[in-house]
């Protein structure tokens, strides 16, 4: 039985097998082996739902906090949280404050996060725009979760399709948000987790849309819409598995409902703060289409690899490589061995799944297909100056 035929599912019927408790769930690994040893057919018969994850790095994300009023008010005009300077003006107890950072003597948002999340109190000085009912011009106080009315972290760029493989050809180390580049050629790091994330379970992110839910740093998140850098008619293979990072989606997840293992700071030289956050999401099989491309294999899969040495939009492509190769430790780059590893955590990612997988067969997640999907217009527009 070829995958056009598979009986299609609608999502109804997965909701009901969900609330009888007859979900059948699946890993991504795990249905990809019951593919290779009973054929897409039976592995399609035998599983509802596969769940992918990835656990990568990113600084494309910010805090936003509302903050409750003081006596007397104040209208908020500038903040700073733990020394991170925050974005005020958005209304009279807004604070934007941004992940990345870090560079200088000041922590970056990341830190501050996690001081957060482990139930520290910290220093916050604010300055006000005084008005007849927010007569307060100065605020210095401490702010801990418990003080912060609501609080969400918003990843810009939370889900992407695919990654790239970062190298650098020049003599120096080169600093990037992947961590540091050895050159010439040195290492290789690469930040897609390959087969079983959920760009390459789910080509074009289409099971995706604004309201999807999604399990992110152990709470209960959901898509906001297309993130940062999200390109859509990237190229692809003719699977439709992208050849590039292609697709992305924005996530926003409440502040209070975080686990901290699986949101965790990080530092890279010469760029600065980021976050290692774990996020899985549910893919159901609606189709054999959808069935055929998540058991797809590393040997299948490819990324681009890139010089990340040339400061400029564009970087030099050094050609593609499978993630079976990078599995292996080593690509071959021009003829030449390239040791690599990935900028990414693997372990986290598996977690983060298993934990999506059992909260899908107790009914504890809510399973859901977009009522629209992400949007088809790209975001990734270069300014041209």
């Amino acid at each position: 039985m070829s995958s056009r035929e598979l009986p299609p599912r609608q999502e109804a019927e997965l909701r009901r097998k969900q609330e009888r408790g007859q979900l059948q769930v699946r890993a991504a690994a795990e249905f990809r082996s019951l593919v290779q040893q009973a054929g897409l057919a039976e592995a399609y018969a035998a599983t509802d739902v596969v769940v992918a994850a990835d656990a990568g790095f990113t600084d494309q994300a910010s805090l936003l906090l509302s903050l409750g009023p003081t006596d007397p008010p104040i209208r908020l005009r500038a903040g700073q949280l733990a020394g991170v300077q925050g974005l005020a003006g958005c209304g009279s107890g807004e604070l934007v404050l941004p992940i990345g950072g870090g560079l200088g003597d000041a922590p970056g948002g990341a830190e501050l996060l996690a001081a957060l999340l482990q139930g520290q109190a910290l220093p916050f000085d604010a300055r006000g725009e005084a008005t007849a009912l927010h007569p307060r011009r100065e605020l210095h106080t401490e702010l801990g979760l418990e003080q912060i009315g609501t609080g969400r972290l918003l990843l810009h760029r939370a889900i992407s399709e695919n990654g790239v493989v970062a190298l650098s050809q020049a003599e120096s180390p080169c600093p990037s948000p992947y961590g540091t580049l050895l050159g010439p050629a040195a290492n290789a790091l690469y930040s897609c987790g390959g087969a079983g994330s959920i760009g390459l379970t789910m080509p074009g992110l289409s099971l995706l849309g604004p309201g999807s839910p999604v399990l992110v740093g152990g709470a209960l998140g959901w898509v906001v819409g297309a993130g940062s850098g999200h390109q859509p008619g990237c190229r692809r293979q003719a699977s439709g598995h992208a050849r590039t990072p292609g697709a992305a989606a924005a996530v926003c997840v409440d502040l209070h409902d975080l686990r901290p293992e699986w949101v965790r700071p990080c530092f890279f030289e010469g760029h600065g703060s980021a976050l290692l956050v774990a996020i899985a999401a549910p893919v159901p099989l609606i189709n054999g289409s959808v069935a055929r491309q998540a058991a797809a294999g590393p040997e299948a899969l490819e990324a681009p690899v890139l010089d990340l040495s040339v400061p400029r939009r564009v970087k030099p492509s050094l050609g593609a490589v499978t993630y079976a190769e990078l599995l292996s430790g080593t690509i071959t780059v021009r003829g030449r061995p390239v040791a690599c590893a990935p900028s990414n955590s693997p372990r986290l990612a598996t977690a983060a799944a298993e934990a999506l997988a059992e909260a899908l067969r107790s009914g504890a997640f809510p399973l859901r297909l977009p009522l629209v999907p992400l949007s088809p217009r790209p975001s990734l527009l270069p300014i041209e100056a």
